[in-house]
């Protein structure tokens, strides 16, 4: 029965069971720096997250205070700048952050990663390619941290990213609605003006948080038909009128709630808006590339535990006398996972590095990164599952649930269909 003492590899975080090769090291090319909040992150992920995740996943747990326990060590606002609470670390700091927390949870991982650029469905292209129901932007209390950071005045930086930073209270961002997924310059929730009021009306859908957080980044229509015609604001759990949907039952992605936000005659003051009339639709597009590589981060993240878990599992399952470690049908299959891992690794730090020096190509790249580190993150999971056998399709095993947590990534941030018709794009008009 020495197989069934194995069970107890079943779930944990698998970064601390053994040493990691070398060549999926994810320490590699990172300054001295950039590995002790890399090992912090690891840490946390192992002993705070990984213990608790197949509970928060079942239980549909919404785990405030761990995330509360992250934002103590500056995971709440990675890069909001410093004079408002946030760590004012770079997008590749970011990266690597997120990377190293999904190994824990990837699930929770991605509600503290997401909206920090959000979007789902394909990518704010007006055209054609949008699934009919398109799985929403998550939230995220350091997305919208950010975005009041860099596009509010210094009163609405001071009032709300504080409080986001640290986690006191979370936030949601709004901008998928019923209607309108890949086609989010379509949407049809207004606010119309009076005085210093703006009264809105329409509906979200699949808000991550919602009903559960505290304030609601939304994009609205204050104007005419298209982008130009989109205005942002921000509005507080309690504001009458403000309402939500029943909690969505997923998939994955099953630590955060999921629900439909409504807004009927909201008033907001016009104190609450970010930026200018019209400008929302740019401030969203802005948040599109480093939410593409937070995704394709937590992607990584996953896929890394999922390669340890599968190194285990050959190394100590028996079959036919013998370790499956010794088959070398499955010994090959283990190494492309590894070089597939440390690819899509390396293109997602390439994109990283581009956005934050403001390359030109930076949004191309951001695309390519997302579509290849989903894709590819997403099969990694996959295949670890198919090594485990009937095992991996058990609740008992956290390979599973890092299967069902990552597929969605390949939908929202831009649904992958999208980033190819972004990187196309942009070699024809090049």
């Amino acid at each position: 029965m020495a197989w069934r003492a194995a069970r107890l590899l079943r779930r944990g975080s698998p970064a601390g069971r053994r040493g990691i090769a070398a060549c999926i090291d994810p320490s590699v090319g990172l300054t001295e720096e950039q590995k002790e909040f890399q090992k912090v992150a690891l840490d946390f992920a192992a002993k705070e997250m990984a213990p608790h995740m197949a509970e928060w996943d079942e239980k549909e747990i919404f785990p405030v205070e761990t995330m509360r326990k992250a934002a103590q060590l500056g995971f709440g606002g990675i890069y909001v700048k410093p004079d408002v609470g946030g760590s004012g670390l770079s997008r590749l700091d970011t990266s690597v952050i997120f990377e190293a927390l999904s190994t824990g949870c990837t699930s929770t991982t991605a509600y503290m990663s997401i909206h920090k650029d959000v979007l789902i469905g394909p990518a704010f292209l007006p055209g054609p390619c949008s699934p009919p129901v398109m799985l929403l932007l998550l939230s995220c209390s350091s997305m919208c941290a950010w975005m009041i950071d860099t596009f509010g005045n210094e009163e609405q930086r001071r009032r709300f990213c504080p409080s986001l930073c640290s986690m006191e209270k979370f936030a949601s961002y709004c901008l998928t609605e019923p209607g309108s997924g890949s086609d989010a310059a379509s949407l049809l929730t207004s606010a119309q003006r009076t005085g210093d009021t703006y009264v809105l009306n329409g509906s979200k859908a699949f808000i991550s948080g919602g009903g559960d957080t505290d304030v609601y980044v939304v994009m609205c229509r204050t104007g005419g038909p298209g982008p130009k015609g989109i205005s942002c604001l921000v509005l507080e759990k309690g504001t009458p009128g403000l309402s939500f949907g029943k909690k969505e039952r997923k998939v994955g992605w099953n630590s955060q709630p999921t629900r439909a936000v409504i807004f009927e005659d909201c008033a907001v003051p016009v104190g609450n808006r970010l930026g200018a009339e019209g400008q929302g639709f740019s401030i969203a597009m802005k948040g599109l590339n480093g939410g593409r590589i937070n995704i394709a981060s937590c992607s990584l993240g996953a896929a890394h535990a999922c390669v340890l878990l599968a190194q285990e599992h050959l190394t100590v399952r028996k079959q036919f006398g013998e370790p499956l470690a010794n088959n070398q049908y499955l010994q090959f299959g283990l190494a492309e996972m590894a070089t597939r891992l440390v690819a899509a690794r390396l293109m997602v730090r390439n994109a990283a590095r581009a956005l934050q020096e403001g390359r030109e190509d930076a949004a191309v790249l951001c695309s390519m990164a997302k579509l290849f580190a989903t894709d590819e993150c997403f099969a990694i999971c996959n295949q670890a599952l198919q090594m485990h056998g009937g095992y991996g399709y058990l609740k008992d095993y956290a390979v599973q649930q890092f299967v069902r947590d990552v597929r969605v990534h390949q939908i929202l941030e831009g649904t992958n269909e999208v980033m190819r018709m972004i990187v196309a794009r942009n070699l024809l008009q090049g």
